[in-house]
């Protein structure tokens, strides 16, 4: 699953996914925007069949927490 959000990640966002980790800051290291993440989070929802609430979206800072959020 952590690849496969990787990978959604850098479809929106013009980094390197080797560079990302679970860990990564999406807004430091990996450099998404707000709008980064708007897309991020649709492409999760299409991909994953679920929702993501747009109140989740300001607690999302690394890639861990997306990872959280669809095993919670």
């Amino acid at each position: 699953m952590l690849q496969r959000i990787i990978d959604i990640i850098c479809e929106y966002v013009d980094a390197d996914p080797a560079s990302i980790t679970a860990e990564s800051s999406l807004r430091t290291d990996v450099g998404a925007t707000s709008f980064d993440l708007m897309n991020v989070a649709a492409a999760i929802e299409e991909e994953f069949h679920c929702s993501v609430p747009d109140s989740a979206l300001p607690g999302i800072r690394t890639v861990e927490d997306i990872v959280s959020l669809l095993e919670g």
